[in-house]
């Protein structure tokens, strides 16, 4: 089991706007992620990323090993 995803880093900025406490954000789609979602980037309550997360599997598989870019969450 992964510790924490390695796709995931949080950012107090993006999107034009400016955040009080950094907020998760997935490298694979682009975009700030739920906090739900966060909870499987971070292996909690027994969740792991690299099974438990169809964006992970995903970038994982890539042939290049490349990440996606932008996508719906």
């Amino acid at each position: 089991m992964t510790e924490k995803c390695h796709h995931l880093t949080y950012r107090e900025a993006g999107d034009g706007m400016a955040f009080d406490e950094a907020r998760a954000f997935c490298t694979v789609t682009g975009s700030f992620v739920q906090p739900m979602r966060a909870d499987v980037c971070n292996a909690r309550y027994g969740l792991d990323p690299e099974t438990d997360c169809e964006f992970y599997v995903e970038a994982e598989s890539s042939p290049d090993g490349s990440e996606t870019g932008d996508r719906d969450r």
